[in-house]
């Protein structure tokens, strides 16, 4: 039984992040892998990020693999759809069964069924993707396998019981990072940033419920892995790597108090303080809480808004108080922490009061960071649900992802481009008193005012 593992990102074909250029390993099939060796599972790991499809298909080809367990979300579908086609056309690889999972696919299993993938794995892999290699191997059907959609002998297409989440994460492996060559993500950061980072997952699930954040893979949950589990693979990365710092991906990284009190209490007692980034909410932070990122570690916290506009928070169900987030933002500071915070322009219901108030917003919170970005829907969130009526543009599946759909907004397409423009310039003139910053901003505000007069 022959067994690949891949995924469709190549940075060569992402110009945003050679620019950025913070890459990580793909932990999700780097679990998987972990878990396949664990059971004895022989198998490889095909990392395509810093390969090209060309090289990708010519490994798939040379393996000869019996079974390909291909890991997709929305920026990678396309080139998902690309290896897809090309191992169905290969007379060398009639035998390969196509085994996909991760976020995308969960609200898109007909379609990717329909373009010759054999088995849709929903939720968490490592246990379902075992059970399905292992009992296609042995001729057996599906259907007794939890968590799997596939076409059956009558080209229907079957669901399965949902699986039921893994409870203790504890009993999982760590990722097979030996899997990967790490050094050349080691190697890309230290040549851009000057200091090197490594991913690591503390947790599973995120219990809130903001409308446009897609919940495909682990569902409204809140299951973590114990700190001391947490630090046990902090100490290998450190033996192993020395990493310079990590990054938590982690959707809330302090949601539990009590945890990260554990957490710190064994970084320090292992002397295993390693710099470290990580992502929360406002609400789930206080003096305390910052003095325990600060004690473990933390060098910056990302602490997400969205908005400066408490209406537009409320409308994406948020659920925190914007003078909260700025609040917070500002005591990090007093621990020497810096801060990073996300805004989303373009929201339904959103107008130019609110993104002026985003502004006011980010002038007074004045994190050391933020990224802006112009919404948009994630087939399965709530706000895909809301705006689907409002579509403007049909697109090719296949060729396309959520990314690409655009609705009916408060203004134009262009108005928002100009939006964007005119929230950077004006923050960074605030930052830096650079005259050129305040004239791009005077100009993307007159192009928000032509957008606004003569396109809405």
């Amino acid at each position: 039984m022959k067994v690949l593992l891949t995924h469709g990102y190549f940075i060569a074909d992402d110009p945003k992040e050679q620019v950025i250029m913070r890459p990580y390993v793909p932990l999700g099939i780097l679990y998987i892998s972990g878990f396949l060796e664990k059971q004895g599972v022989e198998h490889e790991v095909f990392d395509s990020t810093f390969q090209t499809q060309e090289s990708q298909l010519a490994f798939i080809e040379k393996y000869q693999p019996d079974f390909i367990g291909i890991y997709v979300n929305l920026m990678t579908k396309v080139n998902v759809l690309k290896i897809i086609t090309a191992v169905k056309k290969s007379p060398e690889l009639q035998h390969c069964k196509i085994i996909l999972g991760g976020p995308e696919v969960r609200n898109h299993v007909d379609n990717f069924l329909k373009h010759g993938a054999d088995v849709i794995v929903l939720g968490e892999g490592e246990i379902t993707f075992h059970e399905v290699i292992n009992t296609l191997h042995e001729k057996k059907d599906l259907l007794t396998v939890k968590g799997v959609c596939y076409k059956n002998s009558m080209n229907e297409i079957i669901h399965t019981a949902e699986r039921e989440k893994i409870k203790d994460l504890d009993t999982l492996p760590f990722p097979n990072r030996k899997k990967v060559n790490l050094q050349l993500y080691l190697d890309a950061w230290k040549k851009h940033h000057g200091k090197n980072a490594i991913s690591i997952s503390t947790m599973r699930g995120c219990p809130y419920t903001c409308k446009w954040c897609s919940r495909a893979v682990y569902g409204l949950s809140y299951r973590r892995r114990s700190a001391a589990n947490v630090v046990d693979e902090m100490e290998q990365l450190k033996s192993t790597y020395q990493p310079d710092t990590l990054w938590f991906v982690d959707d809330v990284f302090t949601v539990s108090h009590n945890w990260m009190q554990d957490f710190a209490n064994e970084v320090q007692l292992r002397n295993c303080k390693i710099p470290y980034e990580c992502i929360t909410r406002a609400d789930r932070l206080n003096e305390e809480v910052l003095q325990l990122l600060h004690q473990s570690g933390c060098i910056r916290v990302w602490i997400g808004a969205e908005s400066g506009s408490q209406k537009i928070i409320d409308a994406m169900d948020r659920r925190v108080d914007v003078e909260q987030v700025r609040n917070m933002i500002q005591l990090a500071k007093k621990y020497h922490i810096e801060t990073g915070t996300f805004i989303m322009l373009g929201y339904p219901g959103e107008d130019e009061s609110d993104i002026e108030e985003t502004i006011y917003h980010l002038k007074a919170a004045n994190p050391d960071y933020f990224t802006i970005t112009v919404a948009y829907p994630i087939k399965g969130t709530a706000l895909y649900t809301q705006v689907e009526p409002d579509f403007i543009n049909q697109q090719d599946w296949a060729t396309s992802s959520d990314r690409d759909i655009n609705f009916k907004r408060t203004y134009s397409e262009q108005y928002y481009k100009f939006a964007v423009r005119r929230v950077v310039n004006e923050v960074n003139y605030f930052k830096h008193k650079r005259l050129q910053d305040k004239v791009k901003s005077s100009l993307a505000k007159s192009g928000m005012w032509m957008c606004r007069t003569f396109l809405s």
